[in-house]
């Protein structure tokens, strides 16, 4: 990547500043939007001589389709390869009040913020967690997991783990042979549970975790 376009990124990344204006009144909590991390994004991208594109595909995970997102920052003074991210949403079987091209869009939405989220560096994990205490505080194990990776400071892996036992994710291999990085199967996990956590396959057996779009 270009050293140029790094400081670029990561400018943006400092200034941006996505309120969360969107309200839940179901689950009674705050939230920021796709829309909502675009019109903070934009204006700074064009600022910073970046440019900002989203592009979305349907991709096969097992026996499960979802939208993936990626997210690009291009330099528009320079060419070289974009900065990217990704992110992933399932489309439920079926959500009422909406047609299927809704679903599909909602779906896209849902990913795009993530592929964004992972992209300028936003974190709406806290999100759930400082509204709710699901896991019966099981997450700590995670969390301190995020706060050694922190510590260790520049250079430190990134790791992706359980929200309830603290399990470190790993690659996977689907029937197709593709393989997916542990990030991604962080994500795929997200967007699968009701919640938003991501989880290892032992403890969504164990707590029952309601799939999206499920009943």
């Amino acid at each position: 990547m270009n050293a140029i376009m790094n400081k670029k990124l990561a400018e943006v990344q400092k200034a941006l500043k996505a309120p969360k204006s969107q309200f839940n009144k179901f689950g009674g909590y705050s939230y920021r939007s796709c829309e909502d991390i675009l019109e903070a994004a934009k204006p700074l991208c064009i600022e910073h001589g970046l440019l900002l594109k989203i592009t979305d595909q349907v991709v096969n995970v097992g026996e499960r389709y979802y939208v993936e997102a990626t997210a690009a920052v291009y330099d528009t003074e320079k060419d070289c390869e974009p900065i990217t991210a990704t992110g992933y949403a399932r489309e439920s079987d079926v959500k009422k009040g909406m047609d299927e091209s809704q679903i599909t869009g909602a779906a896209s939405s849902y990913a795009r913020k993530y592929a964004l989220n992972g992209l300028f560096c936003i974190d709406d994990t806290k999100d759930a967690d400082a509204t709710n205490d699901h896991n019966g505080g099981k997450g700590k194990a995670a969390e301190e997991l995020a706060k050694k990776a922190e510590s260790a400071g520049v250079g430190a892996v990134q790791r992706y783990c359980c929200t309830d036992c603290g399990k470190e994710f790993g690659a996977y291999k689907d029937k197709s042979g593709k393989q997916w990085t542990a990030a991604q199967v962080y994500k795929m996990s997200q967007a699968n549970n009701a919640d938003g956590k991501a989880r290892c396959s032992e403890c969504m057996s164990k707590a029952g975790t309601q799939k999206k779009g499920k009943k």
